[in-house]
This record gives structure tokens, sequence and C-alpha cells, in this order.
């Protein structure tokens, strides 16, 4: 039997193989990450010329200027809106006020796509609202003007209602964190409370507030059940149209390309935003800003202004989904939806844990050998959620599927054997999607946790013998228990959310319940799509009642 070697040597041993095993997964990970964007890439440039000079000439002028036009509205939407409540609940006083501070963020519960269906249900044409109308009137279809839901500017509310409480989040922690010292100053000069805040407190938020606009433009281009459903034109419809409609593998491709690259420059602008813009408070210690108790008409007035998010985002979607899945034929306890549940809990699930424990290599790789490599590996780590699932989802399907078809072809030869669809036919690789796409929320969170472990704790553990392996066994992961339950709760309920990469890349026969809330969806079955769409919002609802809980306790 081989002796176990105590020496100092052995441990140093069993360090560095820790290490390098560490290092190992940590660019096995960023290597993964990185693919979907080189294949896009390099299918892109492949598919000849023809492809591109056709989209220029026909759907791709229109599929930028909509896109644009919806990022820009939903910029504007959700700055106003979250930027606007925040400062209401954190600078003045009314009645409801610590009830409001915590409804707001629960539109974040939402879907855009699953609010879609609702307000369709209600103001399109056959809908409660317009019948009502024409029943109260006497008028006929042709007699009266009613805004068309299934447009571009339908859209764009429906994204701002789900996607408002990122910046109004970010908004609230940065005004909180301010100093009265110079809005004081602001107000001792002779500004008013506005001018005060829009001189002062609004540009020191400014980095927060950006962060939160970019994060909301980030989901905009990502976005595809919404705009599917309301027939609005934009890149990410335009790749599903080529990869299944058209059957265009390099027009999905190269629109893929393009969105990529938007949504690249995006990401580097909140990079560059976030390195540079920081302010810093000129006192030693913290005042805290200070609250204005409102009366009358403007209580009244900030009572409305906050309540509408939350009854528009929230409550009034709920109502009606409630109504149209009571009405609807479905059955949540047939065999059917009992499976559509557990393929949407198996993938969300194993999803969720492969992603984290990828966030944990990748996290600790930085800690234990920081500088220019294990940075880069997380930067590479983090650009995933940059790129929407249907360019990910081409990306790592070109590939596989050319590795698939090559594998089958070699084994029909050599031994008249076929393997099928050995990896594009599987869950693992729509499991390596999410993992791409929702790894830097994963990674954020651990990271978050990450920094309140001190160094000194890592010294001691290494000085009673410990490997690197056996601290985070045994120092980190315990500490840590509470982000990472947090991380694996927002990648579950994102994964039980993303749409695009689950149409595209899906086995067959394997639909979870945001496809079935699709598929009812696009057949006008919306009773019956408010059935599934009400589960995914329950599950959604974990991760925002764990965000108010924290909020409530600050």
């Amino acid at each position: 039997m081989a002796e176990i070697d105590y020496s100092e040597h052995g441990k140093r041993n069993r360090g560095a193989l820790g290490t390098r095993l560490v290092a190992t997964v940590a660019y096995m990970v960023a290597a993964a990450c990185l693919l979907p964007m080189v294949a896009v890439v390099l299918a892109a440039v492949t598919g000849g010329t023809e492809t591109v000079s056709h989209l220029f000439e026909t759907v791709l002028p229109g599929y930028a200027l909509t896109t644009v036009i919806l990022v820009v509205l939903v910029a504007i939407g959700t700055f106003s809106i979250g930027v606007g409540a925040a400062w209401l609940v954190t600078m003045t006083r009314f009645p409801g006020v610590r009830f409001l501070e915590i409804a707001l963020v629960l539109p974040l519960a939402f879907p855009a796509y699953v609010l879609a269906y609702a307000y369709t249900f209600i103001l399109d044409h056959p809908g409660i609202v317009q019948t009502t109308l024409r029943d109260v009137t006497g008028w006929g279809p042709r007699d009266y003007w009613f805004p068309e839901i299934r447009s571009t500017e339908g859209a764009a509310v429906m994204l701002i209602l789900v996607l408002y409480p990122y910046v109004y989040l970010l908004a609230r922690a940065a005004f909180l964190q301010q100093s009265a010292t110079a809005f004081l100053a602001a107000r001792a000069l002779g500004k008013s409370p506005w001018l005060a805040f829009w001189h002062v407190s609004l540009p020191m938020a400014r980095p927060a507030i950006a962060g939160g606009v970019l994060l909301a433009i980030m989901e905009t281009i990502a976005d595809f059940g919404t705009v599917a459903y309301f027939g609005v034109q934009t890149f990410a419809t335009g790749i599903y149209t080529s990869w299944f409609s058209i059957g265009d593998r390099a027009g999905a491709a190269q629109l893929a390309l393009c969105l990529l690259g938007f949504a690249l420059v995006m990401a580097v602008a909140e990079r560059t935003q976030r390195g540079k813009a920081k302010y810093y408070q000129a006192g030693k210690s913290h005042a805290s800003l200070p609250s204005a108790q409102l009366k009358g008409w403007q209580s009244a007035a900030a009572i409305t202004l906050c309540a509408i998010p939350v009854v528009l985002g929230f409550l009034l979607p709920v109502f009606i989904l409630i109504q149209m899945g009571l009405t609807s034929e479905q059955n949540l306890l047939s065999r059917r939806y009992i499976g559509f549940i557990q393929n949407s809990l198996t993938l969300a699930g194993v999803a969720a844990v492969v992603t984290v424990c990828a966030a944990i290599c990748v996290g600790f790789f930085q800690r234990l050998r920081p500088g220019r490599g294990s940075s880069t590996t997380g930067y590479l780590a983090r650009l995933g959620y940059a790129v929407p699932g249907g360019v990910i989802a081409v990306g790592l399907m070109v590939p596989f599927a050319r590795f698939d078809n090559a594998l089958d072809s070699w084994m029909r030869q050599t031994f008249d054997v076929s393997t099928g669809l050995l990896v594009t036919g599987s869950i693992w690789l729509l499991v390596a999607a999410y993992m791409v796409r929702f790894l830097a929320a994963a990674l954020s969170a651990y990271e978050g946790g990450q920094s309140t472990v001190h160094a000194n704790m890592d010294a001691a553990s290494r000085s009673l013998g410990q490997s690197p392996l056996g601290t985070l066994r045994r120092v980190h992961l315990p500490i840590l228990t509470p982000s990472l339950l947090t991380a694996l709760l927002i990648v579950f309920v994102d994964v039980m959310k993303e749409l695009p990469a689950t149409l595209i890349m899906r086995p067959f026969n394997f639909d979870t319940l945001a496809v079935q809330a699709y598929r009812l969806a696009s057949d006008e079955r919306l009773e019956g799509a408010a059935v599934p769409s009400l589960v995914i919002l329950a599950v959604g609802l974990l991760p925002v009642i764990l965000i108010c809980r924290q909020v409530g306790r600050r």
C-alpha cells in the first residue's frame, strides 16, 4: 500500500494540482462562452455575399430601424419611470410609500411576452375594452380610432413595464447612498428641490442609472417573445425566421452577427461608463438625504405616479391572466402539462447547478490567481449576458450540427451505425446555451458574497494545511451559501422564462411551459396561454420576493 505523503512537498503538490484543476475548468468555461460568438462570425463570413446583399436590399434596414426605435423608446420609458419612482419613494413621504417602494419591484417577475398576452386579450379588437366601447357608443369597427397594441409602440410599452425595475432598483440604491451635504448646499444657494435634484443628485447617480438603462436595453434587443407575437420585425425575429421558416442558416448567422455587434457595443458602453464615471462624497461623515412630507394634491399625485406602474405592470395583468385561465380548457394537472412542468423544472434545475458551478470555478480562479489571465477569463464569462439567446443558439447549433453530421457519416461508413443527433438532439447543448447566457448573473452573485471573505481567512486555511480546493470547500462555500442560493434561484427563474434559445435548440417533443405559452398565443388561444404563463409568473416571483426582502431590510 502506498504511503500518504504528509510532507510540505506533498502539500505543495496537492495545492498545485488543485490550482491547475480550477484554472483548467475556468479556461474551459471561458472557451464555452466564447465559442458561440466565434461560430457566428465564421458562419456569417463563410455564408456567401449573396445572402448579405439580399438582406441589405430587403429586410436588414427595416430590422435595424425597428430595433433602434424600440431601444430608444424603452430607454426613455425605463429612465423616466425608474428614476422618477426611485426619487419619490426615497425623498418624500406620503401614505402608502412603504408598500409602494416594495411593490414597484414586482413587475420584474413578468416575462414581457406574458404581459403582451394579457394586454392583447383585453385591448385587441375583439377584447373587452373595444367591445364595450362599441356597445356603448354604437360605433362600427371603422367608426373610431383605437391605439394598436400589436405595434412597435405596444411592444415598447410591454418591455418598459417589466424592465423599469432595473433602473428603479439601481437608482434608489444610488440615492440612498448619497450624502445630503451637496444637496443641502444647493438648497442653501437658492436652488429649488427640483433644480437641486436635477443638477446635484441626478448627476451623482448617473453611473448607476446608466447601468440600469443599459441592462434594460440589453434585455430589449434580446427579446423575442413579445416582438414575435406582436409581429414587430427586429433582428431577434429575423434570426428565428431565417433559421426555421426560410431554412437559411447563413442568413440567420449574418443577422446574428449584426445583433451581436450591437450587443457588444452596448456592453462596452456599459463597462466604459461604469469604469470612468465615479463620484465620491466630499465629507468624512454620511448624512442621509432629507425626506419631505407631501400633503394634499402633491401626496395624491405621488401616490398616483408610483401606483400606475404597479397596477399596469403587475396587478392588472395578474387579474387578467387569472380570468383567462379560469375560462380556458387547459388542465394544469393533465399528463401533458405535467410533462411541460417536468421539462421546465429539469432544464432550469440542471442549468442552474451547472451555471453556478461554473461561476464558482471562474470566481475562485480570479481570487486564487489574480492577473491578466484570470481577468480575461472573468470578462469572457460575462460576455454571454450581453448576447441574446437567439445568437447563442445559432452560434452553438452551427458547429455542433456539423460535428453531428460528420460523426454520423463516419460511423455509417465505418461501422454501418447511425449516431443521429448525438449532441444537438440532447438537452445538454441547450443547458450549455443557458450557462453561457446567464453565467454573468451567477458570477455577480458569487463575487458579491466572495468579497465578504477576508484574505486572512485564506491565509489561515493554507497555514493549517488546506489545499486551494480544501479552502474552497471548507471555508468559502459555507460562508457563501446565501449568495450561492441566490445565484441558483436567479438562474433557475431566468431559464424558466428564456424563450428564443429554447425554441431553437430544444430536442424534438421536449416542450417547456414557455414554449407551450408561445405556441398557444401564436394560435390566438390566449386563454390557454394564460395557464403556463401563470406558472412561469409564480416561479418568477421567488427572486422578486427575495429582492423585496433585502430592500425592506435596508
